[in-house]
């Protein structure tokens, strides 16, 4: 496979030369403090914003300065979160005591791989919070303290909890590899959680948080002005098609309630991800609806907190039964279908107040996969109308497209859906390859800037980690010639569009609904010479 060498970045992997030429480090992990400079952290969370949230100890501070105004009592207050989590998840207790440092996790790290800072490994990276869990909740660490790998709760500990916490995307490709299926993502939830009880936290996450809540979606985007975006993709589409999409918006008895991450509404590359949606649903007469009030898919609490994350979570639950629909359609977005395919059911409880089984108004198809959610998403229900020929296609209006797929981890890892997308593309795209097999499906590679990582004061940071899935696009783009990254995730459409444009300039980032969008021949639709984009389609280039 051709591989992208890591010092285009201009600068060493790591300081200690002996990490790169696999001698003993000369200082042990315990010993080798975190060293906050511009470009290694994300900017911290502005009081306004924590005092919207209710959190705890708001004001400014700078994490390069020693004085990070902590709370007086700030290990008490940690120690007693700790203890409270212990208490409320046994799954935290388990992964605290089974490891056994076989390192099977250590080089599965797209932060590792593209750092070589050994604390980016999974297994140390758990240990950051475990040497305290073990001097403080264990009797081996209470007597023999750092030789039963014990350490108390100082100002570095917190320092490295704040810099390696905030350098792993939840992404849970460890977790494959993980012999005692210890998940390290879920560490790093915990480590967060409690990182916010003492007022350490970064605005890049908690802000979108604040507006999903306070408007319903990451933007802030008030109900106008979502409606008003949409309706500017479709006069695109109508220019591109000839075709007037009327879409209806907070409409109480649709069928189905549609929602997708805001960024398809308000960003490119998504806006031609959303266009597609749009396309598709009029193609097949769908009776949907929008709503201005859960307009956001994504769900920045799942990288914040569990309470946020149920509180976020339960908008569009509440919206569908104020709307009276039968289930909920949606998009594409990760984060989305981690939270409801994983924690919904014991955050909000089942959504028993829609139709037992989604069942496609078009094919009849029951979703048995959604009895629960009652959610379905984009990639399963255009995979179904194609299997059952509901929708005309001609995939030669992507031949200027030869297309490869990333598989966006939660999708991927935590919601099992791996075929639906491929079978997807098969049918709209006539030029499609993969990648090496140990980098996708469950092995996928992360995008190296997602659990609200993606912020421009980290963008070295964020080309170092995503260094393993561009050297996996490249070996692509140099053997088949691949010019298109595919993917269901809209955070992954933001920043494998900056990998991309750093390590592979000739590679476009898309959503699989725009490629579907380029290929469903409409009826009535003027003859076709763009895609979604305004791009020539091929032999319409002159």
């Amino acid at each position: 496979m051709a591989l992208i060498k890591a010092d285009k970045l201009g600068v060493s992997v790591a300081k200690d030369p002996s990490l790169m030429t696999g001698a003993i480090p000369k200082r042990h992990w315990m010993d080798t403090p975190a060293v906050f400079k511009p470009g290694n952290y994300a900017y911290p969370t502005k009081p306004s914003i924590m005092e919207y949230h209710k959190f705890p100890n708001p004001r400014e501070w700078n994490p390069e300065e020693e004085d990070w105004k902590l709370p007086e009592n700030w290990q008490e207050i940690l120690l007693k979160g700790l203890k409270e989590r212990l208490d409320k998840f046994r799954s935290l207790k388990v992964f605290m005591d089974c490891c056994v440092r076989c390192g099977a996790c250590a080089d599965k790290c797209h932060f590792f791989l593209g750092t070589g800072d050994p604390k980016n490994m999974p297994v140390l990276r758990a240990e950051l919070l475990r040497s305290v869990y073990k001097n403080d909740f264990t009797r081996a660490g209470k007597i023999l303290g750092r030789l039963a790998g014990a350490r108390p709760l100082t100002f570095n500990v917190l320092k490295d909890w704040f810099m390696y916490f905030y350098q792993c995307t939840e992404c849970r490709r460890c977790s494959v590899f993980c012999p005692y299926g210890i998940d390290t993502a879920e560490i790093t939830m915990i480590g967060r959680e409690l990182l916010h009880l003492v007022g350490v936290n970064i605005n890049w996450i908690l802000e979108p948080a604040a507006n999903s809540n306070r408007t319903g979606n990451h933007m802030g985007l008030q109900p106008h002005t979502f409606k008003d975006n949409i309706g500017y993709l479709c006069d695109d589409i109508e220019d591109i098609t000839g075709i007037r999409v009327e879409p209806t918006f907070n409409r109480k008895g649709a069928e189905v309630l549609f929602i997708t991450p805001s960024a398809d509404v308000f960003a490119e590359p998504g806006i031609y991800t959303a266009m597609g949606y749009l396309l598709l649903f009029h193609h097949i007469g769908l009776d949907y609806t929008w709503s201005t009030y859960a307009s956001e898919g994504g769900n920045f609490g799942l990288f914040t907190s569990n309470e946020m994350m149920k509180k976020l979570n339960g908008k569009m639950y509440n919206e569908a039964r104020r709307l009276g629909v039968k289930f909920i359609l949606g998009g594409e977005c990760g984060h989305m279908w981690r939270v409801v395919h994983q924690y919904m059911d014991t955050m909000n409880g089942p959504a028993d107040f829609m139709d037992e089984v989604p069942t496609s108004p078009i094919t009849g198809t029951r979703f048995e996969n959604a009895r629960s959610t009652k959610m379905v998403h984009i990639s399963e229900f255009t995979a179904d109308l194609i299997k059952n020929g509901k929708l005309k296609l001609d995939p030669s209006r992507n031949n200027h497209r030869k297309v490869t797929f990333h598989d966006s981890c939660n999708p991927a890892r935590a919601m099992g859906m791996l075929d639906e997308p491929r079978y997807v593309l098969n049918n709209v795209v006539n030029n499609f390859k993969e990648m090496p097999e140990n980098t996708i499906r469950e092995q996928t590679f992360c995008c190296g800037s997602g659990t609200g990582l993606n912020t421009d004061e980290i963008m070295e940071l964020r080309m170092r980690a995503g260094l393993p899935r561009a050297n996996a696009v490249r070996h692509v783009a140099d053997k088949y010639g691949v010019n298109t990254l595919s993917c269901v995730c809209a955070i992954d459409r933001a920043t494998l569009t900056s990998l991309m444009n750093y390590w592979n300039p000739d590679v476009q980032v898309c959503g699989v609904s725009e490629l579907v969008g380029n290929a469903l021949v409409m009826d009535g639709e003027k003859e076709r010479e763009t895609g979604l984009r305004f791009e020539p389609l091929e032999g319409t280039e002159g």
